[in-house]
């Protein structure tokens, strides 16, 4: 190696790698501001401008797309007719590229970014010069991160650079110009410029006019829903704060597909709770148990072990096998308790050394560790709370896509609709049933009292099945419904069931609203004597 050409915007441990460098004999070429940075802390460099004889132009935009550039990136050193037109036209070979771009994903994330800055932090050049050393990996590595450098200074001073890096590095060049170009297209297809201007902040909609899904493999997995389909899991490219793929799983068996999928309904249903002071007085902890991607058991508490202990009761048949999750750290007490049942896949924000030993002895079973820290409550963007922004299911040849369901209802937004106007302990239990409904597949219908759900009904193609089974779920887990809040995610299209949840006990009800028998439904509610709230919100989710 005898030529390094080093351009890059994000300068982290550039001078000590380009010394290095040095040391080893490797000729430095650089542009603009890194060459400054390089000369002033003393290291020997040629800028690129003085190599290919041509200065640099139009503010930077043309500085390194010349022959000598390109030619010395791209000539094959296997081919006798490349290093001879090398040789005739003068152009010194260029064995190591270290280049990163322009910030356009950090330019265009500031919320004043002008259409005129994000184009002036498109860059052109960059991309040029990683396209040809990535093509050209045999002879020529690149290195587009500055992770890379540690591991690519080692080889140099081990004997080289093997064939088996250069080529990970060009693979790795390739998918940053892929997720860069990606970003671009993503943010100019969302413009709508003629609501705006080069020199004013954009419009930009939710839904640009090409979509480019930019993910990153963690994993293959075993097989997939079922034991003939395969499967593998991926992230977003920059995944939100407190996500599913950014759990560290502490011991056991590896996860399935459906480990996966159930393990994200009941993370994302308990992160709806609060922590720390801004929890409701006893109800610091919240615990969610999932079964086939529906909650079978949700509730609150002091602690984790009564948050579980309640959850628990809902239906201890359905919990067996199932996933659990917990929003506070799982301490000794509560490890104990869930050690008692058979348990797929356990979740928390952390695990003390006590609840850790519990589950030395039951290795199979699968802890993951989901740091909360970086997630901020209240937070400007989904992002920001640790939520996704945008839902996508597949169709055929396509994609459905839409705003994530991320209503949050308040006392305050209940419009009582009833003779009877719910206590303010109904009120808490109606806004606890919402949430617990919002995460049960349609029709939903659930039970709750007491910050912990009595019955849950999901999935069912009539509403009045929902309604049925919920109280047969209470029943078999010996759970009394009288007194309890029923949540029904869509509105009731008749009066029937209203009737059910009532006959089985239901003392109030919180429901959307919106059929055109609304009045028929009020006033079953008051002929029964129950409070109903309306929403004006729906949660169907299929």
């Amino acid at each position: 190696m005898t030529t390094a050409l080093i351009s890059v915007s994000d300068k982290t441990g550039i001078v000590d790698f380009a010394h290095a460098l040095h040391v080893l004999g490797v000729r430095l070429l650089s542009t603009g501001g890194t060459a400054r940075l390089l000369r002033d802390a003393g290291l020997p460099v040629t800028e690129v401008a003085d190599h290919t004889g041509f200065p640099e132009m139009l503010d930077g935009r043309v500085k390194t797309l010349h022959p000598r550039i390109h030619g010395g990136l791209l000539a094959r050193r296997d081919l006798l007719e490349h290093m001879a037109a090398l040789k005739t036209h003068g152009i010194a070979t260029i064995d190591l590229l270290v280049v990163n771009l322009y910030p356009f994903e950090a330019t265009v994330a500031r919320p004043d970014c002008t259409l005129a800055d994000a184009i002036e932090n498109i860059d052109i050049g960059g991309p040029a010069m990683v396209r040809s050393a990535a093509k050209n990996w045999q002879g020529v590595a690149v290195l587009t991160d500055a992770s890379q450098y540690d591991g690519v200074l080692a080889e140099l001073k081990a004997g080289g650079i093997s064939q088996k890096t250069r080529f990970q590095l060009a693979v790795a060049a390739f998918n940053r110009i892929s997720d860069y170009d990606g970003a671009i297209s993503d943010y100019l297809s969302a413009i709508d410029f003629e609501a705006g201007g080069a020199d004013r902040v954009p419009v930009r909609s939710l839904f640009p006019a090409q979509s480019n899904g930019r993910f990153v493999k963690l994993q293959d997995l075993r097989y997939g829903e079922n034991a003939h389909q395969q499967a593998a899991l991926y992230r977003d490219l920059h995944p939100a704060p407190g996500a599913i793929v950014s759990a560290q799983q502490l011991q056991g068996k590896e996860l399935s597909y459906n480990n996966i999928a159930d393990a994200d309904a009941a993370w994302e249903c308990v992160k709806q709770w609060a922590t720390g002071a801004s929890a409701t007085p006893g109800q610091a902890a919240a615990c969610v148990i999932v079964k086939h991607a529906n909650p079978c058991g949700v509730a609150v508490g002091e602690s984790a072990l009564a948050a579980y202990q309640k959850a628990f009761k809902t239906d201890p048949t359905s919990a067996f096998g199932g996933i659990i999750a917990f929003n506070v750290p799982l301490d000794g007490a509560a490890a104990e308790a869930v050690s008692k049942q058979f348990v797929e896949v356990l979740m928390a924000p952390g695990f003390t050394p006590e609840a850790r030993a519990v589950f030395q002895a039951k290795p199979n079973v699968r802890l993951l560790q989901i740091d909360l820290s970086g997630v901020q409550p209240g937070g400007a963007t989904p992002w920001a709370r640790g939520q996704n922004a945008i839902d996508v299911k597949r169709v055929g040849s396509g994609l459905l896509m839409q705003t994530a369901d991320h209503h949050e209802l308040k006392a305050a937004d209940l419009k009582v609709v009833t003779k009877k106007q719910p206590t303010p302990a109904q009120i808490e239990d109606l806004l606890f049933a919402w949430k617990v409904a919002q995460y049960v597949k349609s029709n939903a219908i659930v039970f709750c009292a007491g910050g912990m759900t009595l019955g849950v009904g999901a999935g069912q193609m009539s509403r009045l099945d929902s309604a049925r089974i919920a109280s047969i779920k209470a029943e078999a887990a010996g759970l009394s419904l009288q007194g309890s809040a029923v949540a029904s995610d869509a509105f009731f299209p008749f009066r029937d069931g209203l009737d059910v949840v009532i006959d089985h006990g239901a003392a109030c009800v919180i429901q959307p609203g919106g059929s055109m028998r609304d009045q028929e439904v009020i006033d079953a509610a008051d002929e029964r004597g129950v409070a109903m709230v309306f929403t004006g919100v729906r949660h169907f989710r299929h």
